[in-house]
């Protein structure tokens, strides 16, 4: 049984989140070369889907209004 609720915006946000600090963790290693700018479009696009997947998440899961004539 869940403990709460999936939230694929938080998934995305932690993946770009992840896939900086792996690139600057390997140019720190030595392993290749990461320009420093290479943050700003990795974190900067991986915010804007989180915000994307939390938008559509959030549409999909409100309740539609209630429409039935209650008079």
């Amino acid at each position: 049984m869940l403990r709460h609720e999936f939230q694929p915006g938080r998934l995305v946000a932690g993946i770009f989140l992840t896939a900086t600090a792996v690139a600057y963790a390997g140019d720190a290693g030595g392993l290749w070369k990461t320009p420093w700018f290479a943050a700003i479009p990795l974190v900067i696009g991986g915010l804007s889907l989180a915000a994307a997947a939390a938008l559509l998440t959030r549409t999909h899961h409100t309740k539609p209004p209630n429409t039935t004539n209650q008079t």
